[in-house]
């Protein structure tokens, strides 16, 4: 297994730099040059796609063998938007290769930025069906497992999965992360913040899914009434430049927003790291945590700017991002200027109008939940107003 590969899946460490490195130790190394690909395929910046095109390209001049040509149109599907297809691929790699480790992990990636736990999770449970407990990469394919299970609601079961998965590999962030989930879907909010701060020493410093994990503890805290404390995770433990970080960052500060606390500077900071990607238009996931920290950043221009690519991006009828754009990123997006500008009803019907597909605009069931939160006190602050009127 490359190291770049083994470094995304126990989410540690940055596994580009690891993929890089490998490509420039062997330039006419096909699997190398896969790798890269793939991983800067799962990336969700979309200078992460153009240089997988070059990556592409210099696959197609390489001889490759029967699964690398499979891999190739695999990538060659995701870099033209359909994540869909590419997964239909990763799936006939693995009814041939079954222990193909990047088929799977990929696969898995697409369909969680698809919102497919229900995919996920069939394919886990195949990968797992001919995988031998001894083989290299099982406590991968176990988190991997258990993430999907509790995405799916199995919870009790995706709790056992994950701790055979870390008694394992005790520093598999994948399997932690499982945990984290768990833990905050059945609302074991204290046990959550007990379990995890007494193994934070083989998670904190893994990179962006270290910050990922912090994020959780907040959520905790914040979900037992105590925001200070999140705060103050969010100020020593969530301050990476990286977008998945950036991501956590918003989604928090969002949550804090909405439970009334006042975060005007770090808004701001947060937009200004976020401003470079404003016209993006490349996933709408991040294109609505980009809005949160641009609306409570009070960035007028940021805002503006980032509704004005969404537009663009949707005059091209194409690719993944277009219907996810459509249906759920640029409404969600236009509720959130208008909860901004307090106009809660508008902000409200918007989010209300959004269709039970919204779930496909990726991230967990824990991301995804701030949308329904915002909907919440948006319909809250419309009724505290209308009785204000009336007693008026």
């Amino acid at each position: 297994m490359s190291p770049a590969l083994a470094d995304y899946l126990a989410h540690r460490g940055d596994p580009l730099v690891a993929a890089r490195a490998a490509v420039r130790a062997a330039p006419g190394s096909a699997e190398a040059h896969l790798v890269e690909a793939s991983l800067r395929l799962c990336s969700r910046d979309v200078r992460d796609l153009e240089a997988a095109g070059w990556s592409y390209a210099r696959l197609t001049r390489l001889a490759l063998a029967p699964h690398q040509q499979a891999h190739l149109a695999a990538i060659s599907a995701a870099l033209e938007g359909d994540l869909a297809a590419a997964c239909r691929i990763y799936d006939a790699i693995l009814a041939k290769a079954p222990h193909d480790l990047l088929a799977l992990a990929v696969a898995q990636t697409f369909d969680y930025y698809l919102g497919n736990p229900a995919s996920q999770l069939a394919r886990t449970m195949r990968a797992l069906q001919s995988w031998p407990l001894t083989l290299p990469g099982y406590h991968a394919v176990l988190a991997m497992h258990a993430y999907a299970l509790q995405e799916c609601g199995a919870y009790a079961e995706a709790e056992t999965v994950a701790y055979r998965a870390l008694a394992l590999q005790p520093c598999d962030v994948r399997a932690h992360h499982a945990v984290a989930h768990v833990m905050e879907m059945q609302g074991r909010f204290e046990e959550g913040i007990r379990w995890m701060g007494a193994r934070s020493a083989l998670w904190t410093g893994a990179g962006a899914a270290s910050t990922h994990l912090w994020w959780h503890i907040a959520l905790y805290h914040l979900e037992r009434g105590r925001p200070d404390q999140a705060l103050a995770i969010y100020d020593h433990r969530m301050q990476g430049d990286s977008l998945s970080e950036l991501i956590d960052a918003s989604a928090l500060l969002w949550r804090l927003h909405l439970a009334g606390m006042s975060l005007d500077r770090r808004f701001q900071v947060a937009a200004a790291r976020w401003s470079p990607y404003a016209e993006d238009a490349y996933c709408a996931f991040n294109d609505l945590h980009a809005m949160m920290a641009f609306v409570g950043g009070r960035r007028a221009d940021a805002a503006s700017r980032l509704l004005a690519a969404q537009q663009r991006r949707l005059a091209r009828p194409s690719g993944a991002n277009h219907d996810m754009t459509r249906l759920v990123g640029f409404p969600a997006c236009r509720a959130l200027v208008a909860f901004g500008r307090s106009d809660f009803a508008a902000a409200e019907r918007l989010l209300r109008a959004l269709p039970p597909v919204a779930h496909r605009i990726g991230g967990s069931h824990a991301q995804r939940d701030v949308l329904h939160l915002t909907r919440a006190a948006a319909a809250a602050r419309t009724s505290a107003g209308t009785g204000l009127r009336n007693a008026a």
